[in-house]
């Protein structure tokens, strides 16, 4: 199976931020169906694409080989798989894939019935394993801090209850449970279940950390010029990436208001492309509506040393 079942994210904007072309190499840290990936070869570029999920494998067929490869690995291992300073771009769209969320035998959506389960590689504890055996300090404190859940105590405690009868083994017997402790949707747009189940995926993919390194790896791998864009899908992704790429881009702020800044640390290992971060446009959102959280940020990598102790 070589064709994407789902659009990729402003990807005008982030091949303009790449700024590819024939000859160039550019990483594409989260595969998913491939779709950054195929626009990225369109311009000329070759692609080293890494996923953690064995199925992505399945969208590379047909691609170019003599100008793509796929790597079975965390976007973290980037550094470790090419070395220091060899690649023009680095682009990562992060978060859940559409054709994650789509197949229901994943366990990632609260619309769909399978196991509970939430992987996105075949390694490590599932989302079942997580939501029966914690504690519950541990699962509201995943909640609350993954999943931004306000009412992350009350949830938890009704789940330990509850899985002392019987275990959580499938999706939609959690988010029913989850939407019945919260007293049903009463009107709400958005499912009582959504911040539960995002806390859940983040924790058990370790995907927060994951994005740190990858981050810390992509300053490595870039040449000095070489590009980096990276798409986030919520609140704590974007200001991981946000305050990366303003500390590396120098951008810390003075003691007094009326002074101006000072540069204290290492020099920029980054420049910013431009201020804040570039959101879809509204034909975009209106075509892809899975698209109206994305934010874009993107900067350029200066010729200045690798910051001591990044990973």
């Amino acid at each position: 199976m070589s064709e994407a079942p789902h659009v990729p994210v402003l990807i005008e904007e982030v091949l303009a931020g790449l700024a590819c072309g024939a000859g160039d190499m550019v990483v594409d840290g989260t595969f998913g169906a491939g779709g950054y990936t195929r626009a990225i070869l369109a311009t000329g570029a070759r692609v080293v694409a890494f996923d953690r999920d064995p199925s992505a494998r399945r969208f590379a067929d047909g691609l170019p080989q003599d100008r793509f490869r796929l790597v079975d690995a965390r976007f973290s291992e980037m550094a470790a798989e090419l070395g220091e300073a060899s690649v023009d771009g680095v682009a990562l769209d992060l978060g859940v894939s559409s054709m994650q969320l789509d197949e229901a035998e994943r366990g990632f959506s609260f619309m769909r019935d399978g196991p509970l389960d939430m992987r996105m590689g075949a390694e490590g504890p599932t989302a079942a394993d997580l939501v029966n055996t914690a504690e519950p300090a541990e699962l509201a404190r995943v909640l609350f801090v993954y999943g931004e859940e306000r009412q992350s105590r009350r949830i938890a405690a009704a789940i330990a209850r509850r899985r002392a009868e019987q275990p959580f083994t499938r999706t939609l017997e959690l988010a029913e449970f989850i939407e019945h402790a919260l007293g049903g949707r009463r009107g709400a747009k958005v499912h009582p279940a959504t911040r539960s189940f995002q806390g859940l995926r983040i924790a058990v993919n370790e995907e927060l950390s994951e994005l740190e390194k990858g981050l810390a790896a992509a300053e490595r791998v870039l040449k000095p010029g070489g590009r980096l864009c990276v798409v986030t899908f919520h609140s704590l992704e974007d200001r991981i990436v946000k305050n990366f790429l303003s500390a590396r881009a120098g951008r810390t702020p003075s003691g007094s208001r009326h002074a101006p800044p000072v540069q204290t640390g290492p020099a920029p290992s980054f420049r910013l492309q431009f201020n804040g971060a570039q959101a879809p446009s509204d034909a975009e959102v209106a075509a892809n509506p899975r698209s109206r959280s994305a934010k874009l940020r993107a900067a350029v990598r200066t010729e200045a040393p690798v910051w001591k102790g990044a990973a």
